[in-house]
């Protein structure tokens, strides 16, 4: 049984079908199990990174942003600069109403940040989570229905790393915590 209400999958497999774990994170995975129990091990072991992405993919792809958002305002500072608050801003957006309008803000802001920053990363989940990821005139190219948490678990990663470079392990968790409370149908920012 698990209290992760907002995580579709019944099992950490049907998660692992689209994200890679590293090896040192393998031993720790209980695939015929709830993800909540891989990703409560993978904590465990220290293997945060890993945790990170099963948890980016097993949440809702709304929910998903909102963690990568709130990460990344964890690391704002007032030197951030414009384009990246206008990047954090527009990710904040679509999670609050989800418009192709709002998505498409948040793919020029992914592109304007260069894919380099936390926010520029939560922009772009945004952005992967519906609609066409080619320009105006192309022809539509559908977003892989899981590309979304690949970026979420990126800015996530990132946030932390960032807020603490030489001691990240806090910052992980803490993240974590946020991430499972919303799982758990809370408002992320518990914990």
């Amino acid at each position: 049984m698990t209290d992760l209400v907002k995580v579709q999958a019944t099992t950490a497999q049907e998660l692992l079908q689209d994200i890679e774990i590293s090896e040192e994170g393998q031993p720790h995975l209980v695939l015929d199990t709830a993800p909540e129990i891989s990703i409560l091990r993978l904590m465990e072991a220290a293997c945060y990174g890993d945790a990170v992405k099963l948890l980016a993919r097993g949440l809702p792809k709304r929910e998903a942003v909102w963690w990568a958002c709130l990460c990344t305002r964890d690391i704002e500072t007032p030197e951030t600069d414009e384009n990246n608050r206008k990047a954090l801003m527009a990710a904040e957006n679509w999670v609050k109403k989800p418009s192709e309008e709002r998505r498409l803000i948040c793919k020029q802001m992914g592109e304007a940040t260069k894919f380099k920053t936390p926010a520029s990363w939560a922009a772009t989940a945004a952005s992967w989570c519906h609609g066409s990821m080619a320009g105006p005139d192309e022809p539509v190219v559908e977003a892989p229905e899981h590309l979304y948490a690949h970026a979420v678990a990126g800015s996530v990663s990132l946030a932390a790393v960032m807020h603490d470079p030489v001691n990240p392990e806090q910052p992980f968790e803490r993240y974590l915590q946020q991430g499972l409370n919303l799982a758990r149908g809370g408002n992320g920012k518990a914990g």
